[in-house]
């Protein structure tokens, strides 16, 4: 069980893969929209360890890659769209949103992705998790996306908590530095899920 350290004064979740398994479903929404969009073929394993990244980050990991400027509001366009057409599959990861649900009248919460203000609500609406949390900040909010501290000062300061007094629960490497950059104590959540062997068994699965 994921253990909230005394003195904690706000809990800051990260959405795509720590509160909902979306990682699939984005692998899955990027290499059709770029095959249809940038007539490109991407392979499913150029996206290992790339979960983290912001759409503009993955944008220009491909543009250098590619040696080409490619039409991003097309691709994000497409990418979003498919998101949205699977996003019926999708579903939470129970450890972790069970945690909010444990503190959600103990605590201040705030979810902090870089993900899209569009695709972040819609995530959490589909699966039940958005009235558990004060307030939502996604990559449309500020000017720049994790690793930068941005998304986590900004969801602090919204729920009025001092950056010392938050705790963030991550699973990627640019939210864990994010979050140290902050000024906060963070949470790696992938050994939690990892151990529990069931990431979407919750008390309402």
């Amino acid at each position: 069980m994921i253990q909230v350290p005394a003195g904690t004064q706000a809990l800051l979740f990260d959405c795509d893969g720590t509160l909902v398994d979306s990682l699939p479903l984005y692998l899955q929404a990027w290499l059709r929209a770029f095959e249809t969009a940038a007539g490109h073929v991407l392979a499913p394993e150029w996206f290992h360890g790339r979960g983290g990244l912001s759409e503009q980050m993955v944008l220009d990991l491909l543009e250098a890659e590619l040696g080409r400027t490619l039409d991003r509001p097309a691709i994000v366009g497409a990418a979003r769209q498919a998101v949205l057409e699977i996003l019926p599959n999708l579903r939470e990861i129970g450890i972790v949103a069970d945690l909010a649900r444990r503190y959600r009248t103990a605590l201040p919460m705030a979810v902090a992705s870089s993900g899209s203000r569009q695709i972040v609500v819609a995530s959490l609406t589909h699966t039940g998790l958005l009235p558990l949390f004060d307030t939502v900040v996604t990559v449309d909010d500020v000017r720049r996306p994790k690793p930068a501290p941005d998304l986590f000062l900004e969801a602090a300061r919204r729920l009025n908590v001092p950056p010392a007094g938050c705790l963030v629960l991550e699973d990627s490497t640019e939210g864990l530095a994010a979050a140290d950059a902050a000024g906060m104590r963070a949470v790696d959540v992938r050994p939690y899920i990892m151990s529990s062997g069931r990431p979407h068994a919750s008390s309402q699965a």
